[in-house]
């Protein structure tokens, strides 16, 4: 198995060291020749808007749409904006999963935090019991799903933070900052 991460901008060389702890083969993805060969990819935090521009300049956008058609895909924080259809502003989307995202929905990077999420689909894919925890750094929300898309994981007010559509996943947080490997361990189940 052999995982990309999308190299443009943002903490994908967390995920690149979370991968290799679990033994999985690992590329940055910067071209679209670069997403040959690979099982799955990882959007990572950053600036959504820069990944977008960048995913642009590149020529990444529909190499990105084609390969989400056969493979699974992550997007984490700004990578879950990216894959989303709907961000109530003009701004380049792969527009892959049926979720709409409020971007910064916590505030500025003061108000990040971090929580305890009680996520079942994790937990019985990785047989464990405790709760995730997840670190938030100005973080959007999942502000709804449709379609196929499903809810994971809600903070106790309700506002969504995790979602899932078949082999596509978006988390409003960054489990590559945690030391848990169990959200990647959970994203490469989804990896055919």
């Amino acid at each position: 198995m052999k995982i990309g991460v999308l190299a443009l901008q943002g903490d994908f060389a967390e995920h690149i060291v979370m991968l290799r702890e679990l033994n999985v083969e690992t590329a940055e993805v910067r071209l679209p020749e670069h997403l040959n060969s690979l099982d799955g990819l990882i959007i990572p935090g950053g600036e959504s808007t820069t990944i977008g521009k960048l995913a642009v300049a590149y020529n990444l956008m529909e190499p990105l749409k084609t390969f989400g058609q056969q493979h699974a895909i992550w997007g984490t924080c700004a990578g879950a904006i990216f894959l989303s259809k709907d961000v109530s502003r003009e701004q380049p989307l792969l527009g892959l999963m049926d979720i709409k995202v409020e971007r910064n929905a916590f505030g500025r990077q003061v108000d990040s935090f971090e929580a305890d999420l009680d996520i079942s689909e994790l937990k019985q894919a990785t047989s464990t019991d405790e709760a995730f925890h997840a670190v938030f750094i100005r973080a959007p929300i999942i502000e709804s799903v449709s379609g196929d898309a499903k809810i994971l994981a809600s903070l106790p007010d309700g506002r969504i933070v995790a979602a899932q559509q078949g082999h596509f996943l978006a988390t409003s947080f960054h489990p590559e900052l945690t030391g848990d490997s169990r959200f990647h361990e959970y994203f490469l189940s989804l990896v055919d």
